[in-house]
């Protein structure tokens, strides 16, 4: 989507992507889980996508797992604004933000396809087309979930 901006997301920024994951509810129904990611972001490297007017269109936060490796911990973007590529834009902006912090690999942790789900099966689809690779999906992640670990190579082969 043209005239979208990505950049670092001014604090407080809980309520914020709180109110992107709300509007989600095909991928962030556990509250716990909504609550948790929104209170991380607060200490969290946190990006969001804006527009031209600087509404808020969808967001992602970074977390540091291990020396060199990145992740995307939480990512959202407004149903009304999916399907334009804002959330390709902010996985390009994790890449660019991780690869000047020295890391080596991004990686991101989605639900398994052990566990069939057409919003996940989505998401997966969508983290393949940026690049990435499925590594290992884990059962001893999440409680009740498959977790899918996919990674994305920074360095250039």
């Amino acid at each position: 989507m043209r005239g979208v901006v990505i950049k670092a997301m001014p604090a407080p920024r809980a309520s914020k992507c709180r109110s992107v994951m709300l509007a989600l509810p095909e991928w962030f129904g556990i509250e716990s889980y909504i609550e948790s990611y929104a209170q991380e972001a607060e200490g969290l490297p946190t990006f969001g996508a804006y527009d031209s007017d600087g509404a808020l269109l969808g967001f992602m936060t970074l977390k540091a797992e291990g020396e060199g490796v990145n992740e995307i911990h939480a990512m959202g973007v407004l149903p009304h604004f999916r399907g334009r590529g804002i959330g390709m834009q902010l996985v390009i902006h994790a890449q660019e933000v991780s690869r000047q912090v020295g890391c080596h690999t991004l990686r991101v942790r989605t639900l398994g396809p052990s566990k069939p789900d057409p919003y996940y099966d989505r998401t997966r689809a969508f983290y393949v087309k940026a690049g990435f690779r499925s590594v290992e999906e884990r059962l001893d992640v999440w409680p009740d979930n498959p977790c899918l670990v996919m990674e994305f190579s920074l360095v250039a082969e």
